[in-house]
């Protein structure tokens, strides 16, 4: 192949292909390097450009020159020119990208891959998703991966009569372009022997021997396969309880929750991790005391959040500093009252300490609008992060679109959207029907609700680019405009695929019965989105930004400096930005107390710690008015927060219609997933300043019950023995 002597048109890539050359590329590299030394000037990296382009036309009269020709020539250009400082910002940058290339190649065990995938992104892939032999090496590249689940998912088209040639085009485009990811079941194994695709599963326990471990063995069944479990304990009886067939008192859910606990840290999910699981309680069950105060010592039901059903009845006693009563439900019988405002206080103050309990408001799940198939009965339990309700013997598939690949130069294409989102609906629909389910019992009540959580992420790098403040009321705003926008659209791809397959069996006894039918009983969900996000590179979920740069060690030990590509470009294109500044940043984590940096840029690129936790619950609920199932969404807060202020943060997170909510105080676990460096320092000096609130346990003078006391405050959870100076 020749370039004309006048012309030069192409390039030869690293992995042979030859693709159009842009020079734009060329004066992009160039200002990068001359803004590293402290230059300015564009117009002279386009000059410089076109020098580039003039040297090779000169130099390659006869063949394409290849990615590292091009580079030999900047380097030489600039050399020449007189641009000593800016060749060796050059050769560095080209050098730390080599390094980069290689470490690429390594990761994946000598395969190359064509996508633009971070390092982060291959590790996570090679550790969890890429299948291997026998002897563990890495068989497939992220290429294939993706082929793998886009053919796969798009097979479910030809039980329907279609052709699902054209479905696994537009699957595969998607998830290439990481704009949308399935769930990491779904990436696991598609294709698979396994092939069960769906994340959340609900599991019944029943008040009897067989029925607790039919679910612990159900659960574990799950877990192998890669799922998550949720269950509701509030169906057992009290400890003490009668047991007809036995002299002695029962165990109670708080002994069986720990034996749920103990099994499941055996079990790998899908022989990779150990599954996560949801444990709920309700307010009104005589246990709840024991429940709430359970985790206090970082050891207990480690491998389980847990959170408590608020019922609309506590709230209101609340509101009135009114007890309320509590079930037996064996027998349906009140056990006794308890103050509410006690176990309010009790729930906030744990919260405070530990993270746990969350809190659910299990009727507003079960209200009108949001349960589409009351008919079954009550939703008693979510699936392990909240954000999914589900029936007993429920499961749903989820998947999240990628917000930040849908802005370019700063506005949102909105058509493009609309597409991703159609085609993601229908992803989520084939996954029902090719998935294998653990469970036969499962299966049927899957098929006949075709519930499935169509979420986002990247929600803060969307932000970013259309240059929105997260932290104001037109973050607010912005999360109403786009989560509607999602709703409505993916509300008519259901009717769509609804006109062409039928409607959820379900549907005739559903709220919706006499509309226009649905596919899908809901269609939306917002999940955190942990791994795929990290895949994607982008935001999890609807959450702020922990840092904007950070350090992390991968291959042998050697650390990388991770910087937010938004902020990255900004920084590039404000002329702000130098590796010293960026390594400065990792250390704080938060750029607002760097004077180099612009005021406007500071307002715009702020960080989950940077905000009042009022703004994480306003954008908990804006997400959540456009949102079918529930919102995954932890609310921050830094370690000098009270409980009060976490009290504050969950009768707000009510008033705003949200269905659940999660609040996490900095430092709270001995354990944290992210430390910023200066922050660990910080924390340990603040914890010297954390009031003394502590839980005492003691025991009841009547009937000789374990007490938890709290400043003070004492009751009996059996004969309702009371100290409380409330």
């Amino acid at each position: 192949m020749s370039n004309n002597l006048s012309t030069l048109t192409t390039v030869i890539k690293r992995d042979g292909r030859v693709v159009p050359l842009d020079p734009e590329k060329i004066t992009n590299a160039l200002y990068r390097a001359a803004q590293s030394v402290g230059g300015t000037d564009r117009a002279l990296a386009q000059h410089l450009t076109q020098k580039i382009i003039e040297h090779l036309k000169q130099t390659y009269l006869d063949k394409t020159p290849t990615v590292e020709d091009i580079q030999d020539a900047v380097e030489k250009i600039l050399i020449k020119e007189g641009h000593a400082k800016t060749a060796k910002a050059y050769i560095l940058y080209r050098e730390r990208h080599k390094q980069f290339r290689d470490m690429r190649i390594a990761v994946l065990d000598g395969k190359s891959t064509a996508l633009k995938l971070s390092l982060n992104s291959l590790l996570i892939l090679k550790e969890r998703y890429l299948k291997r032999d026998n002897t563990h090496h890495i068989q497939e590249t992220p290429e294939d991966l993706f082929q793998r689940v886009a053919h796969t998912v798009a097979q479910a088209d030809t039980l329907y009569g279609q052709s699902a040639e054209k479905s696994e085009e537009e699957f595969y485009h998607m998830l290439t372009h990481l704009e949308f990811l399935p769930n990491s079941p779904t990436l696991a194994n598609a294709g698979g022997i396994i092939q069960q695709l769906a994340s959340c599963f609900v599991l019944p326990v029943e008040d009897s021997l067989d029925g607790i471990f039919d679910a612990l063995k159900h659960a574990a069944l799950i877990h192998k396969q890669g799922g998550g479990t949720g269950f509701s304990f509030s169906r057992l009886r009290p400890k003490n309880d009668v047991i007809s067939t036995l002299n002695t008192g029962s165990s109670g859910p708080i002994a069986f929750m720990k034996v749920f606990d103990a099994a499941l840290e055996t079990v790998k999910q899908g022989g990779k991790r150990k599954g996560a699981n949801m444990a709920i309680l309700r307010v009104d069950h005589p246990d709840i005391l024991q429940f709430i105060t359970m985790k206090s010592d970082h050891k207990t039901l480690q491998n389980f959040n847990i959170s408590v059903a608020l019922t609309d009845t506590f709230m209101n006693a609340l509101e009135k500093n009114e007890p309320y009563e509590l079930i037996n439900p064996r027998t349906g019988n009140v056990s006794h009252t308890l103050p509410a405002r006690h176990i309010w206080d009790l729930i906030t103050l744990e919260a405070w300490k530990t993270g746990d309990p969350g809190i659910v408001f299990i009727d507003r799940i079960n209200a009108s609008k949001a349960n589409p198939t009351p008919f079954l009965g009550t939703i008693e339990s979510t699936n392990p992060c909240g954000e999914q309700p589900l029936f007993p013997y429920e499961a749903c598939n989820l998947g999240s679109i990628n917000l930040a690949k849908c802005v370019h130069e700063g506005q949102v294409n909105w058509e493009r959207l609309k597409q991703v989102i159609h085609d993601s609906i229908h992803f989520l629909d084939n996954v029902i029907d090719i998935t294998h389910y653990p469970l036969h019992q499962i299966e049927q009540l899957c098929k006949a609700n075709r519930r499935i959580g169509l979420g986002i992420m990247g929600f803060a790098d969307f932000l970013y680019k259309i240059n929105i403040r997260y932290d104001s009321e037109e973050g607010v705003a912005w999360a109403r405009k786009v989560m509607q926008f999602i709703s409505l659209e993916a509300d008519t791809a259901s009717q769509v695929i609804a006109a062409l397959r039928g409607p959820f069996p379900h549907f005739d006894k559903s709220i919706y019965a006499g509309g226009t039918p649905l596919r899908n009983c809901t269609r939306t969900t917002i999940a955190p989105t942990g791994t795929i996000s990290m895949i994607a590179d982008c935001s999890s979920g609807i959450e702020p930004l922990y840092a904007l740069v950070f350090n992390k060690v991968v291959l042998d030990g050697k650390e990388l400096l991770y910087v937010n590509e938004e902020f990255e470009r900004v920084a590039h294109a404000q002329g702000f930005y130098s590796e010293e500044l960026m390594k400065r940043i990792a250390r704080q984590g938060s750029i607002q107390e760097f004077p180099d940096i612009p005021q406007p840029i500071k307002d715009i690129f702020r960080i989950s710690h940077d905000m009042n936790p009022y703004w994480h619950i306003r954008i908990q609920a804006a997400f959540q008015e456009f949102t079918n199932n529930a919102v995954s969404k932890t609310v921050n807060f830094p370690n000098s927060a009270t409980p009060k202020d976490i009290e504050q943060a969950y009768i707000l997170a009510y008033q705003l219609g949200c269905k659940g909510i999660t609040a996490y105080r900095d430092g709270s676990k001995d354990i944290q997933v992210f430390n910023l460096p200066t922050q660990e320092k910080k924390l340990e000096e603040k914890n010297h300043a954390i009031p003394a609130i502590k839980i005492k346990e003691d025991t009841c003078p009547e009937c000789k019950t374990t007490l938890y006391i709290q400043e003070g405050c004492a009751l009996c959870p059996h004969c309702g023995y009371s100290l409380c100076i409330h």
